[in-house]
């Protein structure tokens, strides 16, 4: 009797089930939507056109007409130069001209009367050749005394220095006052800010299909300051090298991108996307849903009776939070967000619902502490 009853004590006291709980989780559904294919790189914005001013005589500077840092416009005046040392020698070659003029207007009254003669025998011939010749060298010295005029007018209008362009001012790099020696030195240099280029280089490995793409049109950019995650600003590709760079292997590109807002400056660093096209109808997820392992990427799925079941996936480019995964998933199958290190593959889960964060916005008038 004892034995039985020992027994019956045995099977009152049968351990529990060791069963594993399912593991809490949050879970999203893939996504179809048309991406951009493209490839990012890091380049420098640079002024479109960019002039050094220099002087085209030599005097002395006597007003300056813009201040540093100023927009200037095509044709305003920037620096004048005395003029008064140029006036004079447009006046003396004004003066020389009409001399000249003069000169030719007495050689043709002259020949004029030897040619008028009826009688041959009355002037010899070699009179009427030095008469006619006479005319002939009158005539090269009004041309030669023109040109001499053309000049010191175009001499003194480089007394006044004009912006080419439409631009923003440097730092000017002469004072009231200084001295400038023609073709010598710069006053100072203005750049062209609206539209901008960005210069960036891609691997010769992507040429082959940046120029396929090319091929089929103009291929757009997004460009972003290297602070700035948001708000790109579409742009055009504008400009590929004709050769790689030795040494570096590397393709020279350039984008041209609006710039009415001075946004972007000549010298900081852009980050640059090149859209190469479009890809249809992608499958994307979250990026956080993303684990690694020793056979490469995979994903926790989660069937219809709340099962999780790992899945090898072939991952294709990140687009913002999500990514793109052109193998291993459908459209609408519901993926572990988070709580993976819980998830066993075969192991049942508990979806939860991902807590959310209000963005309430602070009232117009609140303090803000540093």
């Amino acid at each position: 009797m004892g034995s039985v009853v020992l027994f019956a004590a045995c099977e009152k006291k049968a351990p529990p089930s060791s069963e594993r709980p399912p593991a809490p989780v949050t879970v999203a559904a893939a996504v179809t939507q048309d991406v951009p294919h493209y490839i990012d790189a890091i380049g420098k914005f640079v002024a479109r056109e960019m002039v050094s001013i220099q002087p085209q005589v030599s005097g002395r500077i006597t007003q300056i007409h813009f201040v540093d840092g100023a927009d200037v416009k095509v044709g305003q005046v920037l620096f004048t130069i005395d003029p008064r040392p140029y006036q004079a020698q447009l006046n003396m070659a004004e003066a020389n001209l009409s001399q000249a003029k003069a000169a030719l207007e007495l050689a043709k009254i002259n020949f004029d009367r030897v040619a008028s003669v009826t009688d041959q025998r009355a002037v010899s011939r070699q009179d009427h050749d030095a008469k006619k010749n006479a005319v002939d060298v009158a005539e090269a010295q009004v041309k030669q005394n023109q040109a001499a005029v053309e000049n010191a007018r175009l001499n003194l209008d480089y007394c006044t220095i004009r912006s080419p362009i439409d631009g923003r001012a440097g730092q000017r790099l002469v004072d009231l006052g200084n001295v400038v020696t023609a073709n010598s030195g710069s006053l100072l240099v203005i750049q062209r800010l609206d539209p901008i280029y960005a210069d960036f280089t891609i691997t010769e490995n992507d040429l082959t299909v940046v120029q396929r793409n090319m091929a089929k049109g103009t291929l757009k950019t997004e460009v972003r300051l290297s602070d700035e995650t948001e708000r790109p600003r579409d742009g055009k590709l504008t400009f590929l090298d004709n050769s790689v760079q030795e040494g570096t292997g590397t393709v020279k590109l350039r984008a041209t991108i609006a710039n009415d807002d001075r946004r972007f400056w000549p010298g900081r660093f852009a980050n640059i996307r090149l859209i190469l096209g479009i890809q249809q109808s992608a499958v994307l997820i979250p990026a956080e849903a993303m684990q690694m392992s020793a056979k490469g990427s995979f994903v926790y799925v989660i069937k219809q009776d709340s099962t999780a079941d790992l899945r090898p996936v072939t991952v294709g480019q990140r687009q913002g939070d999500l990514v793109v995964v052109s193998k291993g998933i459908n459209s609408g199958e519901r993926v572990v967000t988070s709580g993976q290190l819980g998830v066993t593959p075969g192991g049942k889960v508990r979806i939860s619902e991902p807590t959310k964060v209000e963005n309430t916005p602070a009232p117009a008038n609140a303090e803000t502490k540093s």
